[in-house]
């Protein structure tokens, strides 16, 4: 007959023990809370923001278990649902779009139990419920985007080049250029035609007018597959990053046949900030400043981001966009001051040093591109106050600097705020902007 040792029978103890210590998470429910944090994320939830939450919550005679601050965030437990869709409502009504407020089941683990690293097993979308979203790539955005900036491209060519038009536009997804002679059309086409041949195949289909001297150009179907995968690869890589801001366990985001995302959140019980937190964009656009030579109908007015009363003209066409970013990260210049040091790609480096190599001596604006939205009070037909949504487009000025040398696939911009935000803006980049929404 097999006998064990003491020890043994200590060790299986032991296993016992600790087994039961931490499975113990899972007998606890879930608790209802709301996770309360600022709309612009280079800001973080502090001790000022939960004493307004406090404040709101007390004259509300709203009872919160528990508020305390986590990460970047503060999480306020509840009792049960009732108080926690009441709080969610008073809390947005008094703060409006200071802040993304989201619902959430908190795990009721006991402080010693959490202490000791006990949590309990993280459950999918199937088990604890949650949110989930089917995405679509609008591929016409993302192509009607790219037709912009080849329309800026073609224009500055063909100045450059003495190629004479007398107008450009873009007509249902294609390149309008009707040209002054024959000689002018003549060029324009031999240009095309040397830029169709790229690496993967013909990239435009070009349609001939000569009686009238006019070209369109449309992007053929190996492009337009470039394209679409191009924003959906794009997009895939900038959701899961901002679905980290949710503070999820175990999301799901992947592709779905040509030009759709699945997006699963467990646990998540409020979508509509869900959506709002992983739908929102923001990108940069470098642009140089207008000068006494720029017409008025070429160049636009922007506020800075941190001084609202300080404002400058930027010329209308775009240098290049953060699209064209392949890295970002953080760094000091020399007076201490947090800067982002950028590389771009081969494209993005030639458009660079094609604008600033003839504009030493000029600014170079970047721009901060934010789509926000917007929350107001407002009366309904019934008489009943309720908040209505709704998106706007915010373009504010970042950086305002001298071109002291030629720039091409590497520099850096200054005059971005705080080493948080200037995080924020690194990360941003390096996630790229949605390339289509």
């Amino acid at each position: 007959m097999n006998k064990f040792s003491i020890y043994q029978y200590a060790l299986i103890l032991l296993v016992l023990v600790l087994g039961s210590i931490y499975a113990l998470p899972n007998l606890y429910p879930t608790q209802p809370s709301i996770q309360v944090a600022y709309t612009d994320s280079a800001k973080s939830a502090d001790q000022i923001l939960l004493n307004d939450l406090e404040e709101i919550l007390e004259k509300s005679e709203i009872n919160a278990e528990e508020i305390f601050l986590r990460e970047n965030k503060i999480v306020i437990k509840f009792a049960d649902v009732e108080t926690q869709l009441q709080s969610k409502t008073v809390l947005q009504q008094a703060l409006l779009d200071r802040v993304i407020i989201a619902l959430n089941l908190e795990p009721s683990t006991p402080k010693w139990l959490k202490d000791l690293g006990g949590n309990p097993v993280k459950l999918g979308l199937d088990l604890s419920g949650g949110v989930h979203f089917l995405l679509e790539v609008d591929i016409d955005t993302a192509q009607e985007g790219r037709l912009e900036l080849l329309l800026d491209t073609y224009r500055r060519t063909f100045k450059e080049e003495k190629i004479k038009y007398d107008s450009s536009s873009i007509r249902d997804l294609s390149l309008y250029f009707q040209f002054s002679d024959k000689s002018s059309y003549n060029r324009a086409l031999k240009k095309y035609r040397d830029d169709s041949l790229g690496i993967s195949g013909v990239q435009y289909v070009i349609t001939e007018r000569p009686s009238t001297n006019t070209l369109l150009l449309e992007y053929s179907d190996i492009a337009l597959r470039e394209i679409r995968d191009y924003a959906v690869g794009q997009n895939l890589t900038t959701l899961r990053n901002r679905v980290n801001e949710l503070g999820v366990s175990e999301p799901i985001v992947q592709r779905q046949g040509a030009n759709r995302i699945v997006v699963e959140l467990p646990g998540v019980q409020d979508p509509t900030a869900a959506k709002k937190i992983i739908g929102k964009t923001a990108n940069l656009e470098f642009r140089l400043e207008a000068n006494s030579r720029t017409s008025p109908l070429r160049k636009e007015e922007f506020n800075f981001k941190d001084n609202d009363f300080q404002t400058a003209f930027l010329e209308k066409a775009v240098v290049v966009t953060g699209d064209r970013v392949t890295n970002a990260n953080t760094g000091f210049d020399e007076s201490g001051f947090s800067q982002v040091n950028i590389t771009l790609d081969m494209q993005g480096g030639r458009a660079m040093q094609k604008a600033t190599s003839g504009n030493i001596g000029r600014g170079l604006g970047v721009l901060f591109v934010e789509q926000k939205t917007k929350s107001e009070l407002v009366i309904n037909d019934d008489g009943d106050s309720v908040i209505e949504q709704t998106t706007y487009i915010e373009k504010n000025i970042i950086s305002l600097a001298t071109i002291q040398a030629v720039l091409g696939t590497s520099f850096r911009i200054t005059g971005v705020g705080t080493p948080a935000e200037a995080s924020e803006l690194a990360l941003l980049l390096r996630a790229g902007a949605l390339a289509a929404p």
